[in-house]
C-alpha cells in the first residue's frame, strides 16, 4: 500500500507541474500578444518581428 501511495504522490506532483507549466506558457503568450499590439501601434517593425518569432517558438 505504501508503494501505491508513493506512486500516487509522484503522479500528483507531475500533474501539478504540467498545470503550472501550462499556466506560465499562457501568461507568456498573453504578454507577447500585448507587446505585439504595442509594437504594431508604434510602428516598430523590428520589435514586432522579434516578438512574433518568440510567440511562434512557444507553440
Amino acid at each position: 500500500m505504501d508503494k501505491m501511495k508513493a506512486t500516487y504522490e509522484v503522479m500528483l506532483g507531475l500533474a501539478a507541474e504540467m498545470v503550472w507549466d501550462e499556466a506560465l506558457r499562457k501568461r507568456r503568450t498573453d504578454m507577447l500578444y500585448l507587446k505585439i499590439d504595442t509594437a504594431l501601434a508604434a510602428g516598430d517593425e523590428a520589435a514586432f518581428r522579434n516578438l512574433t518569432e518568440e510567440l511562434k517558438s512557444l507553440a
